[in-house]
């Protein structure tokens, strides 16, 4: 049997960095350009769903493409989610109307639950753990050039051409990645006969899909459909748990949850996507509504947080070998909280330099987090199992977001329509007049609305707080980890075949 051509990690990496920067800048690249598209296709009604289409799919299908890459390799899932993308990206841009639209985002939706899991599943095959923090401190990079990239090339778009393109930009870029990984990436993984749990896939999305359901209509208000998603919810969980007990290959092993280390991994994380979600969501509202700064001196201070995380990121690599896992996660959990005290600390008179420090103290704390937490996860599994493992954390790092956004934006809806003696409930409409023109609703009941938000908000980041300290709390639960594999392990399992 001829031997295979040697796999080239950095041009790997390269391919793994381009697939990345698609889904990276595809978040602020859209929100940009959606005013005009909602001004073109219509359905304004729909506007949240653009969003939550991508979010629905890529977290219900990271675990499961996670899986099939351990059963059918890396190189095929990627290809396969790149091809998925680019194909949706390519559609979404001949949307005629926006429930078109929603479905072709729920496809590219697919293709980066591929994407994302299996590539950061590559970077675990091929680094080491001292080596591979510092990767993962490039691939965070990724997230923050495109926070900067995506709102400068949104504008530049919608201005001087159509709004297709901010979704055909995907196309050569993913080309260029699919390219990388067929001409670099190599893999010899012999398959024994194995069977997919394909059923236990399609109830872990029903379950996925109708919790994000649920969590969206009931934020808004729409209660019968959030109680019908709820039933769904409940009936597919409890069938979802009968068919992984049973099924021979199941799609989500339990065996991997009873892990302690990977049980605290999972959990500082989801508590992790909490309280980035309530940053990331509300700190541009206060900044704007609250401080009265512009929208781009809102974007700076979001910025920090992912000029922080790539730091963090990039430190732990250099430090892990000699702190440990264990003590690098229980740093990142305890400089979290410390990050959010500044936010708590906010009042109409702050400077928005308060609000970035912050931002890039969470942003150092998610590095260190992420970072120890993926290690964590890839370290203790065999090759057979990192796929899963890997997309199991990134799952929990996902729903957490999910959860957050519905919960702490439940605690601002509640302090905004709650006001204390006879002040009156403040509306969305309120809002929507402040932050665009908040001349038109005159100076006292713009004076109003914005001491409403600012108690509104003063309680949602009281719980991003709370959030960031049950994260430290569940950090102390890990217990020690070794590093199971050296450098020269990874160089030689790099070049051998990948079997199981």
């Amino acid at each position: 049997m001829p031997a295979l051509p040697k796999t080239s990690r950095p041009l790997v990496i390269a391919a793994v960095m381009a697939s990345m920067f698609m889904i990276a800048i595809e978040a602020t690249i859209v929100s940009t350009a959606m005013p005009q598209i909602a001004s073109q296709l219509g359905g304004l009604h729909l506007y949240a769903w653009v969003f939550a289409s991508f979010l629905l799919t890529q977290t219900a299908m990271t675990v499961v493409f996670g899986k099939l890459s351990d059963v059918y390799g890396r190189r095929p899932i990627l290809l396969f989610g790149i091809a998925i993308f680019v194909v949706a990206s390519i559609l979404c841009g001949f949307a005629t109307s926006m429930p078109v639209l929603i479905a072709f985002r729920l496809m590219q939706g697919i293709g980066a639950g591929a994407i994302q899991p299996v590539g950061i599943t590559v970077v675990g095959d091929l680094y080491a753990a001292e080596e591979r923090g510092r990767v993962q401190g490039w691939l965070a990079s990724i997230w923050a050039i495109s926070a900067v990239l995506g709102p400068l090339a949104g504008g530049f778009i919608v201005q001087h051409t159509s709004w297709a393109w901010v979704f055909w930009i995907n196309v050569p870029v993913g080309i260029l990645a699919a390219l990388g990984f067929v001409a670099f990436l190599h893999e010899d993984v012999v398959r024994r006969a194995q069977s997919v749990d394909w059923l236990g896939a399609g109830l872990f999305t029903v379950v996925v899909a109708s919790l994000m359901v649920a969590l969206t209509q009931g934020g808004a208000g729409d209660l019968g459909s959030a109680e019908l998603a709820t039933l769904i919810l409940v009936i597919g969980l409890v069938l979802f748990v009968i068919q992984e007990r049973r099924a021979p290959a199941p799609m989500m092993a339990f065996d991997l949850w009873r892990k302690r280390a990977i049980a605290v991994a999972n959990g500082v994380s989801l508590l992790a996507g909490v309280a980035l979600v309530g940053l990331t969501s509300f700190v541009p509202m206060y900044v704007q509504g609250v401080l009265q700064r512009t929208p781009l001196v809102a974007g700076l201070a979001m910025t920090m947080m992912v000029v922080g995380w790539p730091i963090g990121a990039t430190l732990a690599a250099k430090v892990l070998v000699r702190t440990g896992l264990r003590f690098l996660l229980l740093s990142g959990a305890a400089v979290m909280p410390i990050g959010a005290l500044p936010f708590v600390m906010l009042d109409p008179a702050s400077s928005p330099i308060l609000a970035a420090a912050g931002s890039a103290i969470v942003g150092f704390g998610m590095g260190l987090v992420s970072t120890a937490a993926l290690v964590i996860v890839q370290e203790i599994v065999d090759w057979s199992q990192r796929g899963s493992s890997t997309a199991a954390n990134l799952f929990s790092r996902n729903l957490g977001s999910t959860l957050g956004a519905a919960i702490l934006g439940s605690i601002l809806n509640y302090g905004l329509a709650h006001q204390g003696g006879d002040a009156q409930p403040v509306t969305g409409d309120d809002l929507r007049l402040l932050l665009q023109k908040g001349a038109v609703v005159g100076a006292a009941k713009a004076d109003a609305i914005r001491a409403a938000l600012q108690d509104a908000l003063h309680q949602t980041f009281w719980g991003v707080l709370g959030v960031a300290v049950a994260a430290f709390l569940a950090a102390l639960l890990m217990p020690e980890v070794a590093l199971r594999r050296s450098v020269r392990e990874i160089e030689t399992a790099a070049t051998e075949e990948a079997t199981f």
